[in-house]
């Protein structure tokens, strides 16, 4: 009888700043979705992005100290090392030939979820990856949870699964404009990424 593979999970994002709603989401799919362990990836070179990030050494320091201690979740720096425009394809790509024994796993939100096909590679994703939802009510687009016949287009064969979490009112955006006023930051980020926003004097006016 043949073993399930190891699954990994793979979670980017820009985290500039990671939130208390990254943390829910990553201890909620090391808890529901049986990982062996969650990859975290700040990304390098966000192509889908307007405005500029933060520095990089930046938001890869406020990610470690986001997810420490929370057992299974590593945090990944390659795509902030590798040159060019970060695309989440060539990420698993790199993955599976590094061990391509496992079943990687991408954990998105439902708003990330409802622009897949948007994304570079969106049909080589599909077919390398599981996708995996947080399943809570869209910010943009249909109301309600997502739904993989929202897609327009799905490539046969296509996998989705569904975390479930509570929905939490915490979005970068409002933290830089609260962070640009000097207010506190208690109960949207961590304690030690607060510490390091207000050592470094990050988001304020220049």
């Amino acid at each position: 009888m043949a073993l399930n593979p190891l699954r990994v999970g793979v979670f980017g994002g820009a985290f500039d700043p990671p939130h208390l709603a990254h943390v829910a989401l990553v201890q909620a799919a090391l808890a529901q979705s049986d990982l062996a362990e969650l990859r975290i990836f700040p990304t390098g070179q966000a192509w889908h992005k307007e405005r500029s990030l933060s520095a990089a050494e930046d938001r890869l320091a406020m990610a470690r100290l986001a997810f420490e201690g929370i057992p299974g979740a590593v945090v990944d720096a390659r795509e902030i090392l590798r040159p060019g425009p970060t695309y989440t394809l060539d990420t698993l790509r790199e993955l599976q030939q590094e061990h391509p024994a496992v079943q990687l796993v991408l954990i998105v939100g439902a708003d990330q979820a409802l622009s897949l096909p948007r994304w570079h590679g969106f049909e080589a994703i599909l077919a390398t990856a599981i996708i995996s939802v947080a399943n809570r009510a869209m910010s943009t687009g249909p109301s309600g949870p997502f739904n993989p016949g929202m897609l327009a287009s799905l490539p046969s064969g296509a996998r989705f699964e569904q975390l479930q979490i509570q929905p939490m009112d915490t979005s970068a955006t409002d933290i830089r404009a609260r962070a640009a006023r000097g207010e506190d930051l208690r109960g949207l980020v961590p304690a030690a990424v607060a510490r390091y926003i207000d050592r470094h004097h990050l988001y304020r006016p220049a």
